[in-house]
């Protein structure tokens, strides 16, 4: 969740709100409505991507599955196209792909805004919250006192809790014991991610408190108890630590289990901006340590990062995924406080990246995490176009003007016979307009330009820079996953060993894919898959 000392105030008193039974009961917003024109719906409403039918929205919250359903909730102001006064929206979804946006969850109190949080399903009810045979959903997240804010208070952000006795779908304010985590003295004190530790037999409760992690331990969901904290020098400081993720995965192909803390910072981002670190190691119940070789990583690298582009933020995981399914699925807000207050909509901002898969894998006894799109995202493939070998002396033409709907496509190939080159891959239209991706094998890096895409005088901070991923030297090999939809490109390569995801704002649709490098280019196994949608 943004900090709000960085927004300006007239946000703060834009609109008042009361969760009495969570509706409103006053909605005196001096904001103009805004209508998405036709023309802005065609070129840059997503695809396959979730995004809300108006106004704002940003980080992903309180995401689990129940009753065969998977929730997604999201910070949301439906009343302008910038940050206001934060509710938590709704959607959700029995594929993880096609999803129907619901009645707004939670509503702010009177200048008392609803920040970021999780939500959990109390199988066990543990918290005493349930009335009837289904479990209760527990959502925990921050109160932001507006009132202090402005009064320049330091303790204005609380942990509460609100809870569900259907699924999720209407919710009720926990009267008698809120806050359950009273304010230490810290200014920004937030964003907490709730799960359940099968190991020791409590709850975990991870939250942003500045420059660290905090943790803390409950029996009930409301009586936390302080356990340690986590962070302070290690890996990215670049700005404020935000939304964190905390979980227990077992490594791929084998029975060893280790803990991911998943941790957002603004800024200070790996290409600037917002941006999303992970750190691995082993947790007893009350301290987590870092796993040695992975902290010799972090002091190698200052930072390992879960994705390198530059519209990944504030991503966290579902809870209370079936053990039958055994997935950690992951869903990120696909923009940059760098510009997501600016970019080219008017009638909604923002949207969703692709639910990922996150997978745990071990090489030389070292641990990474690989992220690639939900499976489910086959499904909705409509035709299917294979080319065994392509080669090229300069340049290949992939996808020829008109061939393939490039707004809503998945791409995979191989490079093979890599040499000391550069390895461009070019999405283009009859304009010109451009968004170049690639493979530098001289200096060994991947690499995203979007200087060229179209619209981008809306911030200098959109595409200034390169966007960046170092990789190892001496590649004869690479795997390509590239998916498309609209204003968006999300780059897996290798299995997801690296990953680059960002905006782009054409006039019009790119309609061509071409690939290029002065040493010649070989491609194998591509494979373009047009996607269903309607």
């Amino acid at each position: 969740m943004k900090s709000t000392k960085h927004l300006p105030l007239v946000f703060y008193s834009a609109i008042l709100l009361s969760i009495g039974g969570c509706k409103p009961y006053s909605a005196a917003a001096q904001i103009t409505d805004v209508k998405t024109t036709s023309v802005e719906e065609q070129l840059y409403r997503p695809n396959f991507h979730y995004s809300p039918k108006k106004g704002w929205m940003n980080d992903p919250n309180g995401m689990f599955f129940a009753n065969g359903n998977y929730h997604l909730f999201y910070q949301y102001y439906p009343d302008g196209n910038k940050w206001g006064p934060m509710h938590w929206g709704h959607a959700i979804s029995k594929d993880l792909i096609k999803w129907d946006e619901q009645p707004i969850a939670i509503y702010p109190d009177k200048d008392k805004y609803i920040f970021s949080g999780s939500a959990v399903v109390d199988v066990n009810n543990t918290s005493g919250l349930g009335t009837g045979k289904t479990a209760p959903i527990v959502a925990i997240y921050t109160l932001h006192d507006m009132t202090k804010e402005k009064e320049n208070k330091i303790d204005v952000e609380q942990q509460d809790i609100a809870y569900s006795n259907d699924n999720g779908f209407t919710w009720q304010k926990f009267e008698e014991g809120n806050p359950v985590v009273k304010n230490p003295g810290i200014r920004d004190f937030r964003d907490p991610k709730v799960t359940w530790d099968e190991t020791h037999k409590q709850w975990i409760m991870v939250l942003a408190a500045q420059d660290r992690a905090q943790f803390y331990k409950s029996i009930n969901l409301k009586n936390w108890e302080y356990a340690s904290d986590f962070g302070k020098d290690i890996g990215a400081h670049g700005g404020v630590w935000e939304c964190p993720d905390f979980f227990q995965m077992k490594v791929e192909g084998t029975n060893e289990t280790k803990w991911v803390l998943i941790q957002s910072l603004n800024p200070g981002g790996a290409n600037g901006g917002s941006g999303t670190q992970y750190f691995i190691g082993d947790f007893d119940g009350t301290t987590f340590t870092l796993d040695t070789n992975f902290a010799q990583r972090v002091t190698t690298e200052k930072a390992v990062w879960l994705d390198y582009g530059k519209d990944n933020y504030a991503g966290v995981t579902w809870n209370n995924i079936p053990s039958s399914d055994g997935r950690k699925l992951f869903i990120g807000w696909m923009s940059n406080w760098d510009y997501a207050q600016q970019v080219p909509t008017t009638g909604w901002r923002s949207s969703m990246t692709v639910p990922r898969e996150i997978q745990l894998i071990k090489k030389d006894s070292d641990y990474s995490l690989i992220s690639n799109p939900v499976l489910e995202l086959e499904k909705y493939y409509s035709k299917t176009q294979k080319e065994k070998k392509l080669i090229g002396k300069e340049k290949l033409e992939i996808v020829s003007s008109g061939k393939v709907d490039l707004t809503k496509a998945v791409i995979s190939f191989r490079l093979e016979n890599l040499k000391n080159a550069v390895y461009n891959f070019t999405l283009s239209n009859a304009k010109g307009e451009s968004v170049t991706f690639g493979i530098n094998n001289s200096e060994n890096f991947l690499f995203l330009d979007r200087s060229k895409s179209g619209k981008i005088d809306f911030s200098e901070k959109f595409a200034s820079t390169i966007s960046k991923a170092l990789l190892n030297k001496n590649q004869k090999t690479a795997d390509l996953k590239i998916v498309l939809d609209k204003t968006s490109i999300e780059i897996f390569y290798n299995n997801g060993e690296k990953v680059m995801t960002e905006l782009f704002f054409p006039t019009q649709p790119f309609t061509s894919f071409s690939a290029s490098s002065n040493e010649g280019i070989e491609i194998n196994n591509l494979i373009i898959n047009q996607l269903k949608t309607n």
